[in-house]
């Protein structure tokens, strides 16, 4: 069972690492994120009460509809929520790059329990793809989700609400977009090969733009102080 959950957690751990080293100043408060890690594992359980309920009351009577749009929809909404209500308005919130490290930290905790399960019932061979395909998409979409909502409360021109909403809208459609691929019968693997790519390449593009941010925001902080002593 110990091997299992290491192998179940270490993924979520590895790529939280990575985009925490990603940031150079690496000052957000691990205790905080740890918080916010726990939250998304929290989630998994509510998440997949609905889904568990869903499919056996047959609300949607179409596979596609269950599969692609209620479980992106359902899963991101309930991040965004969380992210929007716990931690948005939150004292350590303090840089647009926060956002991209809350937003993976709320996702891989989700990605990591959903993981345990899924090991657990399928076995520790499905590790692997499990590794490249699900944990590390669930990172990128809170890694997107993320840098709008740290782009929101950083922005100077009055497009909060603009930018709260691409939180939302943006990681589901990618979400659907990786789901539809899953139920697609044939050559399923030549399109998901391009869509993981044009992932990591967003995400990546996404959390430049963050530390971009971040300096830029520090920068500015630094000539205050120097225009008033």
């Amino acid at each position: 069972m110990f091997i299992l959950l290491s192998v179940a957690l270490a993924p979520g751990l590895a790529l939280f690492s990575f985009f925490y080293l990603k940031n150079q100043m690496a000052t957000e408060p691990r205790k905080t994120l740890l918080q916010t890690f726990i939250y998304g594992a929290i989630l998994t359980f509510p998440i997949m009460f609905l889904q568990y309920v869903f499919k056996e009351e047959q609300v949607f009577t179409q596979a596609l509809m269950q599969e692609v749009f209620f479980s992106s929809i359902i899963e991101e909404f309930f991040k965004w929520l969380i992210l929007l209500l716990v931690i948005y308005h939150h004292v350590e919130f303090d840089d647009p790059y926060d956002g991209v490290l809350y937003g993976a930290a709320i996702s891989l905790g989700f990605a990591s329990v959903e993981n345990v399960f899924y090991l657990i019932s399928y076995g520790v061979d499905t590790a692997f793809l499990r590794a490249v395909l699900p944990v590390s998409s669930h990172a990128l979409f809170g890694v997107v989700m993320g840098y709008y909502l740290g782009k929101a409360k950083f922005n100077l021109h009055n497009r909060h609400k603009l930018f709260i909403s691409f939180a939302l809208v943006i990681p589901v459609i990618l979400h659907s977009s990786y789901n539809f691929i899953l139920v697609l019968q044939k050559h399923w693997l030549y399109l998901m090969i391009p869509f993981m790519l044009f992932l990591w390449w967003f995400g990546l593009r996404k959390v430049k733009k963050a530390h971009i941010a971040l300096m830029q925001l520090l920068n500015n902080q630094s000539v205050k102080d120097k225009f008033s002593r």
